[in-house]
């Protein structure tokens, strides 16, 4: 075949093997024809390379060779023995993915990594039906010639497996050389030089057991890389199974590696038979316990539930998105106050910040776990942010320390005080200093009170204001005087001034610290205006960390327990007050 700058001679022997040389002059053309037909009995096909670019024609299958065909004409071939993987793109599209050669050399800077073929189900050629169209019965075949071309049979199939990630249900085939995973739109060859660890980690409160083989390269499906196989097993399923493989065989290879036969739980068979066919290592749980006595802590990841194994050499976080870290990549962790609504007592979230500048946010992990993950992380050297030395913070890990589970979140038990003050306190909510407010807090009964209550002669001209509402303000009296003062004055309504006795209202963290720190403001700015005073405090106090912030949330919380204490005895005393004078004004009567 005349190819680019040259000429093209293929072999094929008998045993099914292809053989191509190239860099024949046209005169070597007419010599080995000569040579063929004269020693072996056989005349050279002459093959012409289709040049003309167009993309529709024929496929031609011969043992590991697949040949796409433009009329007559050859326009380009691939070895099917390069194929890592067929997936099924809808009902008439099959993308074909190729192993990277890492073996190419440094003058070779392209390689084939995918090729798609559209087979429409008007073809006549790989013939199907509505529930099995060409497009199937075209990728059965080639992942046929596939498995050929290796020359290899399965050593053990297990069928059916639940895989997480990618997911499906796939048969999962362990080859001499490579894995392979069967499914219905997929099929990955991944080989074994690319399996870097194997994982065995049971699954918390649950019959299954996640095993995942981590490979680099990893596969691809798409545009999305798979660094990670899980595959889920059923934890007391019990196999017993053979392998394909003979005495000569295992002796020579693998022998202390393989047996010829297996009995036993379904992942431990898997796991054993695949560490002896690619050598590479099991990492089983660490010593980590839970709250439970379990081997991880359930939390969500990127919005996907899941459980995190704290192993010996890094954290495993499972089944998706699954996320290894290793401790030797994480610059720190950090224990965070769970912030998802009012709900967040009893949860906890903990940040992974990786030396790449990276960072994972477990989320909803339950507060019990608190003291486990801290015990763990700690012994194993890693930089806690929210603690100093070996202590733990006066932050979070205070309120996740507390021996009460009952304890409250100090957010959400803010919430509560200010409604129940709404309800104590209510008449301070309408309370508005005035100057000249000299009016009696017990006069109720509506009578005019003097020049207080009258309006000056520019006010009489102006409309007057149109009173709020309030269903707990006394009905007024009906008098002569008060009939005879409508058309001239109104009377303003009397506010109530706030009881003395009543206990002061508990302060925030922020009213704390404008305290300590007002005049250290109009020190760093002489001659500030009193209403600039607060702009800056509150910058400030919004530039203080969590920890900063602690000693003066803890001196709030203290004083909203003194206030909870000190409202409840006043409530007491104001109803017993009442009570009495109700006595009094019935014996009186």
């Amino acid at each position: 075949m005349k190819v680019p700058r040259s000429n093209q001679l293929g072999v094929r022997i008998k045993d099914g093997l292809y053989y191509k040389f190239t860099g024949f002059r046209d005169q070597d053309v007419s010599n080995l024809t000569t040579f063929f037909q004269s020693s072996c009995g056989i005349t050279p096909e002459e093959k012409h390379l289709s040049v003309s670019g167009k993309n529709w024609g024929e496929v031609d299958i011969n043992g590991n060779t697949l040949a796409f065909l433009v009329g007559s004409k050859q326009a380009f071939e691939v070895s099917l023995a390069d194929v890592s993987q067929t997936q099924l793109q809808g009902k008439n599209d099959v993308m074909l993915e190729f192993h990277v050669d890492d073996t190419t050399g440094a003058s070779e800077k392209d390689s084939l990594m995918e090729i798609s073929f559209h087979i429409p189900n008007s073809n006549t050629q790989f013939v199907g039906d509505e529930s099995y169209p060409p497009a199937q019965v075209f990728r059965d075949k080639i992942v046929a010639m596939a498995d050929v071309s290796d020359g290899e049979e399965a050593v053990v199939t297990f069928d059916g497996i639940a895989i997480l990630t990618p997911r499906g249900r796939y048969n999962v085939e362990l080859h001499l050389s490579f894995l392979r995973l069967q499914g219905q739109a997929n099929d990955f060859k991944i080989q074994y030089s690319s399996v870097v660890r194997i994982f065995l980690l049971p699954k918390v409160s649950q019959p299954h057991t996640f095993v995942v083989v981590t490979l680099d390269p990893p596969i691809r499906k798409g545009q999305t890389l798979y660094p990670h196989i899980v595959l889920q097993f059923e934890s007391e399923y019990v196999v017993d199974t053979a392998l394909t493989m003979s005495e000569e065989v295992l002796n020579a290879k693998y022998k202390d590696k393989l047996e010829m036969t297996y009995k036993g739980l379904v992942h431990d068979v898997f796991t054993k038979i695949l560490r002896g066919l690619s050598g590479a290592k099991i990492t089983g749980p660490g010593k980590f316990r839970s709250h439970t006595q379990g081997l991880a802590v359930k939390s969500s990841l990127k919005a996907e539930d899941g459980l995190l194994y704290p192993l010996e050499k890094g954290f495993f976080f499972l089944p998706k998105p699954p996320t290894l870290m290793l401790y030797d990549e994480i610059e720190y962790v950090e224990f965070e106050r769970h912030a998802a609504g009012t709900a967040n007592m009893h949860y906890f979230d903990l940040l992974v910040r990786l030396k790449t500048e990276q960072e994972h946010l477990f989320r909803n992990i339950q507060r019990s776990e608190y003291h486990c993950l801290y015990t763990f992380i700690s012994g194993k050297g890693m930089k806690i942010l929210s603690s100093g030395d070996s202590r733990p913070a006066d932050g979070v890990t205070a309120v996740l320390q507390g021996e009460d589970d009952d304890a409250v979140d100090p957010h959400l038990e803010r919430i509560r005080n200010q409604a129940g003050e709404d309800e104590s306190d209510e008449e301070d909510e309408d309370f508005v200093m005035e100057k000249d407010d000299e009016g009696s807090p017990t006069d109720d009964s509506g009578e005019d009170g003097g020049s207080d209550g009258s309006l000056s002669g520019d006010e009489k001209e102006k409309p007057p204001k149109k009173p709020r509402k309030d269903s707990s303000a006394p009905k007024p009296t009906t008098s002569k005087k008060k009939a005879d003062d409508e058309g001239t004055s109104k009377k303003r309504k009397p506010k109530k001034k706030k009881d003395p006795n009543a206990p002061k209202r508990a302060m925030t963290g922020f009213m704390f610290f404008s305290q300590s720190e007002r005049e250290n403001v109009k020190k760093s700015h002489p001659g500030i205006p009193f209403t600039e005073v607060g702009k800056v405090l509150g910058e400030r106090w919004n530039k203080l960390s969590a920890e900063e912030k602690e000693p003066y949330e803890a001196m709030s919380k203290a004083d909203k327990k003194r206030y909870n204490e000190q409202i409840t005895g006043y409530k007491n005393q104001q109803s017993t007050n009442v009570d009495a004078g109700a006595n009094s004004d019935s014996d009186s009567a």
